[in-house]
């Protein structure tokens, strides 16, 4: 018997459990919350702080990679798009082999999905950009799809192709936060002033 026991313990101890072997559905690092922020008095202070939470999703995988700095989306943790495909005249692939044509209005089992899947406008390329690129670019109305700030906010907190950063297949992180916090923190950051870093 009591060689039985370590016997037991060590077959027990080596089993991994079910939750380690999954991603798990909370990202490694969230983001503060727009309360928290909207604690912040001086308003330039409150909105660097809140574009510091705004670009830990921006520079995410599951959004650089389709912000990407060339014509080729990249996938999983920033490598290039395997099957080799391209961003094509309007950003929906080439023709012959559009962005839906594997990738559906969901992800399906380890293929990423979201309505309309596309590559960001070349104009909106963040891989490789600083925070202050980034965040010029937003802002920019020639280079941002022609939105004022209150379609940026809108399109951070509604767009569907937006909300996959959240939901991707199993295998790769989410962005940090959730849609919603997101949006929060974002507007948190126009309403102080939207200063750039």
């Amino acid at each position: 018997m009591k060689r039985l026991v370590p016997l037991l313990l060590l077959a027990a101890c080596s089993k991994t459990p079910p939750e380690v072997t999954t991603v798990a559905a909370v990202p490694s690092s969230g983001l503060r919350s727009a309360e928290a922020l909207s604690q912040i008095e001086d308003d330039e202070t409150r909105a660097h702080a809140a574009f510091a939470e705004v670009i830990k999703v921006l520079t995410h995988p599951r959004c650089v990679n389709c912000h990407p700095a060339t014509d080729r989306p990249m996938q999983g943790v920033g490598l290039p798009h395997h099957p080799l495909v391209v961003r094509g005249a309007d950003g929906h692939g080439a023709p012959g082999l559009k962005c839906e044509s594997c990738h559906g209005v969901s992800s399906f089992e380890n293929v990423p999905g979201a309505p309309n899947w596309h590559l960001a406008p070349a104009s909106m390329a963040w891989a490789g950009k600083s925070s202050a690129e980034i965040c010029a670019q937003l802002l920019d109305e020639d280079r941002n799809g022609g939105l004022d700030r209150a379609g940026l906010l809108k399109h951070v907190a509604e767009d569907s192709l937006v909300a996959y950063g959240w939901n991707p297949p199993a295998h790769l992180e989410p962005a940090p936060g959730d849609q919603a916090a997101f949006a929060a923190v974002f507007g948190v950051w126009l309403d102080a002033g939207a200063h750039c870093p």
